[in-house]
């Protein structure tokens, strides 16, 4: 079923799809101008980042947000700063004041994930740039098994977010944030909101990337969106690393390795 949006965006649903950024990115390889939405009631092959599963029942948020040649190349990676402001905002609004953004691309609840952003970028004829930031939020039902700790997202008072509801907000707060990114021209102004929502910030954490597994304290981001770890070498920018903050979180990980 097809929608008018607000702000000028269109809004695709449907009811069961493999993956809401796959069918973004082939309604963009089919000529899609972009600023649309697919939200999915469920999907058979969800996917969060580095291709790990992400489990898609029904009940659930399934977005994603088709973008064409929203920036220069270079700063497309800034989108996943983008819709962590505006999916954190969202939260704001629905009362789940508590919900916090975790470096690079989750919102989490007292250390427990229960939404995450993956952000795809595909070329197209005429050097154009098809951007696909996709979002998953459990709204009903929150994953076991996985290696982490989950939650659903709910509000403050522990009243129930549902994913009309949240959807709702996200749209809104994301175009806001866009026009607030400008480009990428305002990403100072995107990397200001999303540290005034940081979870973890100036505590130890612990991350893992190519390199090695080691703890430091989480110092802030930099100018263009790495993290900024402090550790035994000293103040490093990490361009990408799974990352844990809480005690909990290092447990859980020990236990999972």
């Amino acid at each position: 079923m097809r929608e008018a949006a607000r702000f000028d965006w269109r809004v695709d649903r449907l009811a069961t799809i493999d993956s809401t950024n796959e069918e973004a990115r082939r309604r963009a390889a089919a000529g899609d101008p972009g600023r649309l939405w697919i939200v999915a009631d469920e999907q058979t092959a969800g996917r969060g980042r580095q291709g790990r599963p992400w489990v898609s029942p029904i009940g659930n948020l399934h977005a994603s947000a088709l973008l064409i040649d929203p920036c220069p190349q270079a700063s497309s990676p800034q989108l996943g700063f983008v819709a962590g402001v505006a999916l954190a905002c969202a939260a704001e609004d629905l009362g789940a004041s508590r919900a916090k953004l975790k470096w690079p691309n989750d919102l989490v609840v007292d250390g427990a994930k229960c939404a995450g952003l993956l952000v795809e970028g595909a070329a197209l004829p005429g050097r154009r740039l098809a951007c696909v930031v996709g979002v998953g939020v459990n709204c009903a039902e929150a994953p076991e098994g996985v290696g982490y700790p989950t939650a659903v997202l709910k509000r403050d008072d522990g009243g129930a977010i549902g994913a009309a509801a949240c959807f709702e907000r996200l749209a809104a707060r994301f175009d806001e944030a866009l026009a607030l990114w400008d480009r990428g021209e305002g990403f100072a102004a995107i990397r200001t909101d999303w540290l005034a929502r940081a979870a973890g910030l100036g505590t130890v954490v612990r991350i893992r990337d190519a390199e090695a597994t080691r703890e430091g304290a989480f110092e802030g981001l930099d100018a263009d969106g790495r993290l900024l770890f402090c550790g035994t070498r000293g103040l490093e920018a990490i361009e990408a690393a799974d990352l844990w903050i809480s005690p909990e979180w290092l447990g859980e990980s020990r236990r999972n390795e």
